[in-house]
């Protein structure tokens, strides 16, 4: 399995023994690099348990080890969603302050 840019992606000791800890990565790229058999370079963000990208990081692993986490939750799909033509983003209204008495 290669993984593509935006898959996320469960990173597990079977994919390298580096990682005794398992983590979420979110790809933004796969390197064409030359390596060995079955192995690749990875770069890509760790995720938190929310989802949220942590840390950017670059991972040489094992594709064989990689499972890819399929994410249907709706706040990533509103993350990676395209904007439908003629809509425009919403804008955030800048924090007011109520004037102060004898202010000018």
């Amino acid at each position: 399995m290669t993984p593509q840019a935006g898959d996320i992606l469960h990173v597990t000791r079977e994919a390298s023994v580096q990682f005794l800890r398992p983590m979420m990565f979110r790809v933004i790229r796969v390197h064409d690099w030359p390596t060995y058999e079955g192995w690749v370079w990875l770069d890509g963000y760790q995720l938190n348990a929310a989802g949220d990208a942590v840390e950017r990081r670059s991972i040489f692993v094992q594709r064989a080890g990689l499972r890819i986490v399929p994410d249907n939750s709706a706040a990533a799909r509103a993350r990676t969603a395209p904007a439908r033509a003629g809509q425009r983003p919403a804008l955030s209204r800048p924090h007011l302050r109520p004037a102060t008495a004898g202010a000018r």
